[in-house]
């Protein structure tokens, strides 16, 4: 098991940014690819964007790509999503999630079994 700390949300007006960061401990977190999720008011969960192991590979969502930027430091144990030129439609608790196994597909949510507590993003127009 993993446990996993969100933190870095906050009030952003639209055209803004914010680094979201997320601390992990219990499990050699270096060794995943890992992803973050985000769920908006009365809608379901949905990929955001996720990251190999070493980095070396992104995948981001169309409605982020060009805007977000997800990165790790290995050695820290955390993992980032850098987010700018923010929308009203981005406005929503993130999540980052941690996989079941390796080589999981990136953008199903089933296939993550440990999840942090969230940070809530709330960007005003």
């Amino acid at each position: 098991q993993v446990q996993l700390v969100e933190s870095g949300g906050g009030l952003v007006q639209a055209g803004g940014s914010l680094r979201l960061s997320c601390a992990a401990s219990g499990r050699t977190f270096s060794a995943y690819q890992m992803a973050w999720f985000r769920q908006a008011p009365g809608k379901e969960r949905e990929f955001v964007s996720a990251i190999s192991w070493s980095g070396g590979t992104t995948w981001y969502a169309d409605s982020v790509k060009g805007r977000f930027t997800i990165s790790r430091d290995n050695a820290k144990n955390t993992l980032y999503l850098q987010m700018n030129n923010l929308k009203p439609e981005d406005t929503a608790v993130y999540y980052c999630a941690f996989p079941k196994r390796y080589g999981v597909n990136y953008d199903r949510e089933s296939e993550y079994v440990d999840w942090g507590q969230g940070t809530q993003v709330t960007v005003s127009s």
